[in-house]
Parts: structure tokens; sequence; C-alpha cells
């Protein structure tokens, strides 16, 4: 037999993988491609002569011996065994080799073919660190990272579950996956037809899939939870969509909620009588000073009248006479005056009325040209539709706002409307000024402002403020009407 005849072919020489040729007796090796030289880092001279147990120290004789035995004789026929081969320098590598029988020229032969598994070893190594980072994250969210499936038959799946699955729903992540239809059993009645809307709308545009609802935990606490659910869908193959996302528990963000819809309503509630108080106040100031004290200085301007008509011809007299008559003259102005910056009697005669009032006085004392306009020619269009305190409560706004536009605004034109929209009363107030600017709206201060939106909030209304057309802000107060009006 001459040498070539146990030498490895060219194309095998020349191969990416390392293969061997082994003596199938001795089990010494014969010839080594160039491949496996280089990741030995071995000669050919040095590998000619050793056997798979000087490469592979770790490999079991018996084991091995029993792995080859098994060969069979028919052409194809190949075992494989992973092992670690020992490199010149020391360092080991995983490696898996396949072996197959051949014979030359009477001669039993094994040839291995070996594949270097280190790249595929680290690659899982990493998998598996990666995955262990995952799952300690995931199993430390406060929630349920999770899977879910729905077939183009309806039927659902959930292929995962992280461990925080029994904290929030009260099933195992077994319980829940071997029977995904548990999950709409435990959302109350009332919040399951937005599950499935919210789920068929995240299908229907493939978009992420945003829910918030209460479940009943019965089995363990009989516990009311309110989760909110996010995820994003990913369309499968067969027609069905996939959703990865998070649950979580929202109980608490919910109660606080809750209790700070609750707080507004009250503190709305104290607001409202406060300001009915104040009003109550002013209107029974205005009328004692109005009565009393109007009707006082009355008497004492006629009672100097005639004390005047019989005073002596003496000039210094009658001077005095004078000075007293003009000032009881200016107080009985200043006590109309304060009795109509109390309460407007204009105000009794409707809303109408005591706006366009105010629209006059703003535009005499301004100097502002203030025009108002409104769907009816007088306040008896909204007679037992807007009640005293919700019409004195819109004043006041009406008021707060031109105060305002006085105050800020530089304008040299103001208008005003007052319109019926079905159930609802809008005023509009519009000027010239500056505008307002986003920093006027977070003034510290700014009582004024908060004052109006808290008066509209009282009155079960709105209060927007934007930019006017043309420049200059606009202010729409919107607040519900107690009845629809009554047509003819």
């Amino acid at each position: 037999m001459t040498d070539n005849d146990t030498k490895l072919a060219p194309a095998m020489q020349a191969a990416t993988t390392e293969i061997y040729l082994l003596d199938a007796e001795t089990l010494r090796l014969v010839d080594v491609n160039q491949a496996a030289r280089q990741n030995l880092g071995y000669g050919l001279e040095q590998l000619c002569g050793m056997t798979p147990f000087d490469l592979a120290p770790s490999l079991d004789a018996a084991t091995f011996d029993t792995l080859l035995a098994s060969l069979g004789q028919e052409i194809g026929a190949q075992v494989s065994l992973s092992t670690r081969f020992l490199r010149a320098d020391g360092s080991r590598y995983p490696i898996k080799l396949c072996f197959l029988r051949i014979v030359r020229d009477g001669r039993s032969l094994f040839l291995a073919i070996g594949d270097d598994q280190s790249l595929a070893h680290a690659a899982n190594a990493a998998l598996q660190e990666y995955q262990a980072r995952f799952n300690a994250v995931v199993d430390h969210m406060p929630g349920l990272v999770y899977q879910f499936v729905r077939h183009p038959d309806g039927s659902t799946a959930f292929p995962y579950l992280s461990e925080g699955c029994a904290a929030l729903l009260g099933l195992s992540v077994s319980e829940l996956q071997q029977d995904p239809g548990r999950f709409p059993q435990l959302i109350l009645p009332e919040d399951r037809k937005s599950y499935g809307d919210t789920m068929q709308a995240s299908i229907a545009c493939a978009c992420a899939w945003n829910w918030e609802g209460r479940i009943r935990i019965e089995d363990t606490w009989n516990d009311v939870k309110w989760i909110n659910l996010r995820a994003t869908p990913l369309p499968l193959e067969d027609g069905g969509m996939q959703w990865d996302g998070i649950m979580t528990n929202i109980t608490a963000s919910k109660l606080e909620q809750e209790e700070a819809k609750r707080s507004r309503a009250r503190l709305a509630e104290l607001t409202a009588h406060i300001e009915q108080v104040k009003e109550q106040e002013r209107t029974r100031i205005a009328r004692e000073i109005h009565d009393d004290l109007g009707g006082n200085l009355t008497a004492i301007k006629m009672a100097l009248a005639m004390l005047a008509a019989r005073l002596p011809e003496e000039p210094s007299l009658h001077e005095k006479a004078e000075y007293l008559d003009s000032l009881v003259d200016r107080t009985i102005e200043a006590v109309h005056r304060i009795s109509l910056d109390l309460r407007p009697s204009t105000l009794d005669l409707g809303i109408v009325a005591a706006l366009e009032w105010q629209a006059r006085e703003f535009e005499k004392q301004m100097g502002i040209a203030c025009t108002f306009r409104t769907d009816g020619a007088d306040g008896e269009d909204f007679e037992g539709e807007l009640d005293p305190d919700h019409a004195s409560a819109l004043f006041r706004i009406f008021q707060e706002s031109l105060t305002n536009i006085a105050k800020h605004a530089g304008a040299t034109r103001v208008s005003v409307t007052l319109r019926r929209q079905r159930q609802h009363l809008t005023l509009t107030i519009c000027d010239n000024g500056r505008g307002l600017t986003p920093a006027d709206r977070l003034k510290p201060h700014s009582f004024g402002l908060r004052g109006m939106s808290e008066r509209a909030r009282a009155l079960g209304g709105t209060l927007n403020l934007s930019p006017a057309p043309g420049g200059g802000t606009m202010v729409i107060v919107k607040i519900r009407l107690q009845s629809e009006p009554t047509r003819a």
C-alpha cells in the first residue's frame, strides 16, 4: 500500500471543516487536513501517531469503543459524539465528530469530520446569559409580561407569561396557559365590551392595544383590581394576531384619581356655595345701603332744604347750607354706585339687561368701545332657564373679563355675544388687544383667570381662552340651561 492510499483527498485537505483519518485497528491518526492542524496548533508530524484520546483526554475509552463498534458496514453509516479537544497551547475547544468507516486496499480506516462548536457554544452561553437577565428583569417588574395570541378561528393562547401572573391575576402560569379563557372571565361584566372592542380595534389597524378595566380575583382574595393592558401587535402568517405586552395593577392610581375627582367635586361645591353666600351677602348689603342709607340721606336732604329756606339772609350760612346739600348729593351718588357695584339692580331684570348695562358702563368708564349682541331682545328669553345664582355667576365672570381687558389687554374694541345653543348658553367676549401668552396663564397670582374658571366649573360649565380672530383674546363661557326653551 502506498502513502497516497492513506492520505486525504485534495478536496478534503482544502476543506474548512476539520477532517481526520484514523487507522481502524490502532485508532492512530494517519492524516489530518490543514483546518484541523491550524485549530489544534500541531504539525502533521506531531499529529500522526496520536490517537483521539491524546486530543481528548476526557474521552472514555470504553464509551468510544462501543460507539465505533456500533458503526455498521453499510455505505453511509455514521456515528457522532461531542467532546473537547486539547490544543498544543493547552486551551480546549468543543467539537462534534462524525465517524464513517472506509476501506482502502483492504485496510480499514475511520474518517472523522469535526465541527468546531466554539461559536455555537459561545452563542448559546450568551443566549442563556441574556435569557437569565431578561428573566431577572421581567420577574422583578411590577406587573405581568406576556404574549397573547388570537387565532383566526377565535381561539386564544398565552405562549409566554412571566412569574407576575399569580400575583396579578391569582392564577399560575400553567393554569392560564392551559385555559386562556379564564382571563376574560376575570373581567367584570360591565368592562368586557371595552376589552373586546379595543382588541378588535388593534386588529383592524394593527396598532397598539391599550385597555384599562377591572378584574375580580374570587378564588383568593375576592378582590377587585384595576389593570392597565398595553401591547404591541404582530400579524401572524396564518391570519392570527400576536401581542407582546405588559399588564400592571393601577388600582392605587385609580383610587387616587377617584379621590382627586371627589375632592375637586367637593371643592367645586364649596366654591359654588361660597360664591352663592357672597352674592347673597352682597345683595343684602346692597339693599340695606340703598334702602336705609339712601332713605336716610333723602330725609336729610329734605330737612336740609327746609332749614335752608328758614335761614336768615346771611351769605356765609347759605354757603354752608349749599355745601352740605352738595355733600349729601355726592353721598347719595356714592351710595348708589357702591350699591350697584355690590349687585346691579339690573340683574333683577334678567341676564341680558345686566350684561348690556355693564357693557355700557365699561365703555363709559374706560373709553373702550364695547358692543353687545344677543339672540333675543331682552332677558325674558331666558326666564325660567337660568336661575338667579347662575345669572349672578355669569355676570361676575363678565365683569372679571372686562377688568382684565382694562388692566392688561391694551384693547380699543370689545365685542360681546350672548347666544343660546340648544340647551346651552354661551357668552363670548373678544378684544383686539395684545393677546394672552402661555406665561400669563402660569403666573402664580393670576387669580382672575382662576376665579373665572372656578366660577364656570361651579356652574357645571366650561371656560375657554383662545386667540381671537385678527388678534387679541377670546373668552368663551358655556353653561347648561335648566330646561329646553319653550317655543310658541
